[in-house]
């Protein structure tokens, strides 16, 4: 079956979570209505070249060269009890 997300994609990141949990498409809209609407054309090719160095640069700090490198191994699955800043900082 094929897997498609779409919601709450914002960031490159977002994208690479997406598919490091299975996903073959990830859609992604409201960044680039947003930029449609500021600056047109302009502003989504903007917006596409952001997205696309943003993809790159965090493949890079994940040590991977394609995209059909990410797997779930890249995830760290955090308990509820889990926080990433010491108690005194929540």
């Amino acid at each position: 079956m094929t897997i498609m997300l779409d919601g709450g994609i914002r960031r490159g990141t977002d994208v690479l979570k997406a598919l490091a949990l299975g996903a073959q498409f990830v859609f992604l809209g409201r960044p680039f209505l947003f930029a449609a609407v500021v600056a047109g054309q302009q502003g989504v090719e903007h917006a596409i070249g952001l997205l696309a160095e943003e993809i790159q640069r965090d493949m890079a700090l994940l040590g991977v060269a394609s995209i059909g490198e990410i797997g779930p191994e890249f995830l760290v699955r955090l308990s509820s009890s889990t926080h990433l800043l010491p108690p005194e900082k929540i």
